[in-house]
């Protein structure tokens, strides 16, 4: 139980995070200032691509929460193979975003790892040891 309680956060943290990512893309767009019509929707697809992908791994794990539970290989692999792509996500974030000023930006390495090590964890207490 306590397992996919963890699961259940996690897949809520990131998927909000990742929709937190897509809501305001024009405003982030402009932000940047004048830029080249090829820039903006380059930085456009790449923000949104982030985004996207956070909630992928959220609703994936939820879905495999749900759907088939924490007891099976497979489910134990989907949520490691997960928390990987955040903590990747994370570091990548670390040495890019979290560099600049802007506060979300800083906190989205925490967020991220915070959810992965959720993933990670419950994949051992909910598991066989996989």
């Amino acid at each position: 139980m306590t397992s996919e309680i963890m699961l259940y956060v996690g897949s809520g943290v990131i998927i909000l995070w990742g929709l937190a990512h897509i809501v305001p893309t024009k405003a982030v767009v402009r932000g940047f200032g004048q830029l080249s019509s090829d820039n903006k929707l380059i930085i456009t697809m790449e923000w949104i691509a982030e985004g996207l992908t956070l909630c992928f791994v959220g609703a994936l794990v939820l879905v495999v929460t749900v759907a088939v539970g924490t007891q099976g290989v497979a489910s134990l692999y989907v949520f490691r193979a997960c928390a990987i792509m955040l903590i990747a996500l994370a570091v990548l974030s670390l040495f890019t975003g979290a560099q600049t000023s802007v506060m979300p930006m800083k906190i989205c390495p925490f967020v991220k790892g915070s959810v992965a090590l959720l993933f990670f964890v419950a994949s051992i207490i909910g598991g066989s040891g996989v």
